[in-house]
């Protein structure tokens, strides 16, 4: 029997999801698909581990400089290289990432597809990176906020402002079974976005654009919305609070995240400003996600 060549890893820890997704990003653009499996994965400490696969020996010097480009020559002197048995790379690189339940939502991959309880709403992420994929605490705030609404309102209306990999967009299409908006200032994340929601039936309930902030066509013609998530960041949700506001309905409720539990306050005063009140105050993990109501 011949034995199959291994498969050689890169990984490395940097400081926080965005730092980590602004090296994969990175990385991603220099190589192919099928030329590498990419993974990012949160760690109890906070910190992230960013894990590369490929079939064949990489450049080290050329990944040094990459990622002392991205992160910073202090993360770039902590690459370890080395090579692991072969095997499926994808499996590889998912085989931390469990099911997350949120609610009546169960975020998953593929290889967990047929364990989802009849009585669960699966979503399944499809992809070797685990940003937005439900386990950050900010996303799997808005799934347990978007489950909570669920529960006493029908939202005709709604948007996911940032959507990143369009899990939020497709948990309230599946659940909804109405046509949602999602939006990212980045080009690939719509990309992604669109996959991920025709890989869970809801291709044409998901409607992904790519925008900065509200400033699209589409926004006019589906406003006023009866619902927005914004899984982001402090700053971008502070200044979002007025245009976003305008594209409100009577009564709309928003959910909110992305912001560490310290800057909930400075972001809650800025939508308090723009006539939306608080309704629930989630903290996983030292983040915070926000329910709101625009007061009539």
């Amino acid at each position: 029997m011949t034995s199959m060549p291994p498969t050689y890893r890169v990984s490395f820890a940097v400081g926080d999801e965005t730092a980590a997704k602004g090296v994969v990003d990175v990385l991603t653009e220099i190589f192919f698909e099928g030329e590498a499996a990419m993974a990012a994965f949160e760690r109890p400490d906070g910190r992230w581990d960013v894990t590369v696969h490929f079939a064949d020996p990489p450049d080290q010097p050329l990944l040094r400089e990459l990622v002392t480009n991205a992160a910073g020559a202090d993360i770039a002197a902590g690459i370890v290289f080395d090579t692991v048995e072969a095997r499926d790379w994808v499996r590889a690189s998912l085989e931390d990432l469990v099911p997350v339940p949120a609610g009546r939502f169960i975020v998953h991959g593929q290889h967990d597809r047929e364990r989802i309880a009849a009585n669960k709403l699966g979503i399944e992420i499809e992809a070797a990176l685990a940003f937005g994929t439900g386990h950050h605490g900010t996303t799997r705030g808005c799934l347990l906020l978007l489950d909570l609404v669920l529960k006493s309102r029908r939202p005709r209306r709604v948007l996911d402002l940032g959507t990143g990999t369009g899990v939020l967009a497709i948990a309230a299409a599946k659940a909804l079974h109405e046509k949602v908006l999602a939006s990212d200032i980045d080009p690939p994340s719509v990309q992604v976005a669109r996959e991920n929601a025709r890989l869970n039936v809801a291709g044409h309930l998901v409607q992904a654009i790519r925008a900065t902030g509200f400033a699209a066509p589409q926004f006019a013609g589906a406003a006023p919305f009866d619902l927005v998530l914004a899984n982001i960041l402090a700053n971008p949700l502070r200044q979002l609070a007025a245009p976003m506001a305008r594209h409100l309905a009577p009564g709309a409720l928003v959910i909110l995240s992305g912001l560490l539990t310290p800057q909930a306050p400075a972001v809650i005063a800025a939508y308090r400003a723009r006539g939306l009140v608080p309704v629930r105050h989630l903290r996983i993990e030292g983040w915070s996600s926000l329910l709101l109501r625009k007061v009539n």
